[in-house]
């Protein structure tokens, strides 16, 4: 069963959490984040991306960027940026898109819970990008970046949460992309230990984002226990920092594909190969979104196509009948070679936050073909998860993005 526990969380002072807020350090090449912290230098970013201090002969991952990320974390503290909360409590953050809202219960989840399978996975990790992580969180004893993770919802947490939503949020503030922000502090001890309760009954958790920053969390933790062999398991780097959502809340946006060629294909005899697994339709000039699961968009020399998927093809296995599974063993591998989308330099992936047309501009530019997918559901996320199985990479995209610097949890003595 899943321990959430309470902390008390350093986070921004009344009036600056909107400046400090800031998207996940992922988000972001280089270039772009330097942007973002010239423009506004309270932003977060320039913690979680202290590169951005320094000119670009200093290497993104040199040993002087994660100081001066400590540094500016504990300058930002002694300036009185950041208020300590007196005690341990739970905090209720809701997230407002398109008119559309999620609430989450920011928290600490144990690293034993992640080791043990309690916390489930369904992406494998890269160790070289695990390490940067690693690095930021062990050098400045804190964790800033929340993870992602998703429940399946209860009752008795939703009306918790609706009780303290009724109170006056101690953040309310709208970001540069339009979305929507509240923070409410659960302070009282009855609510705490009931909040804590009822997730000890709840028998898996999910990671939905954040799979990379919770693998790093994980090991700055075993590592301090291996430094520290009587370690009593309280201690805080045994917890990483969390944000648990219901998963009748949360919406998965498409993650779509670019190529880059048609591996030797001639327009009509591509189109009649792929014809062989899919029921090719055209749809003229309009962008083309997927209605239904099995269904595919393709752009390709300013046509839109609709690409249903045959019946021969489909699967009931949780992994092989994802969409996105059937899309690369059925067309980007046999047809257009792209064996290894990981590593495959002829093929890019667009979230779909950024639209159809983002599509249709990539071919326009540099791509050949586009292709639009029907969004993976919170259903397949879990069940491929329960399986103990993994998605291909680039299968889900969750909007929207959790906000960093609003919440930050220290490990404690280092």
């Amino acid at each position: 069963m899943a321990e959430i526990k309470p902390f008390s969380a350093y986070r921004p002072i009344p009036g600056l959490a909107a400046k400090i807020a800031a998207l996940p350090y992922d988000v972001y090449n280089r270039q772009e984040a330097c942007e973002v912290v010239a423009a506004n230098p309270e932003s977060f970013l320039a913690i979680d991306r202290a590169e951005t201090g320094f000119g670009p002969e200093v290497d993104t991952y040199a040993p002087q960027v994660y100081e001066r990320a400590a540094a500016l974390l504990k300058e930002k503290i002694a300036e009185g940026k950041f208020l300590h909360e007196q005690k341990d409590c739970y905090y209720i953050y809701e997230q407002v898109m398109d008119g559309r809202s999620q609430t989450g219960i920011v928290a600490c989840a144990s690293i034993d819970d992640y080791c043990n399978n309690i916390i489930k996975k369904h992406e494998n990790t890269r160790a070289d990008k695990e390490q940067d992580r690693i690095r930021h969180v062990d050098v400045c004893n804190m964790q800033t970046g929340p993870i992602f993770l998703a429940y399946r919802a209860s009752a008795p947490l939703n009306e918790i949460i609706g009780q303290a939503k009724r109170e006056e949020p101690v953040y309310d503030f709208v970001s540069e992309d339009n979305i929507g922000h509240r923070v409410w502090v659960v302070s009282d001890d009855r609510k705490i230990a009931d909040i804590r309760e009822i997730f000890s009954a709840i028998p898996a958790l999910y990671i939905a984002d954040g799979h990379h920053r919770c693998a790093s969390a994980v090991r700055v933790g075993l590592k301090r226990r291996e430094a520290n062999p009587g370690y009593t398991g309280r201690e805080e780097y045994n917890y990483f920092l969390s944000v648990l959502f219901p998963d009748e809340e949360l919406r998965i946006l498409d993650y779509n594909r670019v190529v880059r060629d048609l591996n030797g294909y001639g327009r009509e005899d591509f189109l009649a190969r792929i014809g062989q697994d899919f029921l090719v339709e055209k749809k003229g000039t309009k962008p083309y979104r997927p209605a239904k699961k099995g269904e595919f968009g393709m752009f390709l020399e300013d046509e839109w196509y609709c690409l249903t998927a045959r019946k021969e093809i489909l699967s009931a296995d949780v992994v092989e009948g994802l969409d996105v599974s059937l899309l690369q063993r059925y067309l980007l591998e046999p047809v257009l070679g792209i064996t290894d989308p990981k590593t495959d330099k002829r093929i890019d992936f667009v979230g779909g936050i950024r639209g159809l047309e983002e599509l249709e501009r990539r071919v326009h530019t540099d791509m050949k073909a586009a292709f639009s997918l029907y969004p993976t559901s919170i259903g397949e996320l879990f069940a491929v998860a329960d399986a103990g199985k993994l998605m291909p990479p680039k299968s889900t995209w969750f909007e929207p993005k959790l906000r960093s610097g609003l919440f930050l949890h220290t490990l404690g003595e280092n």
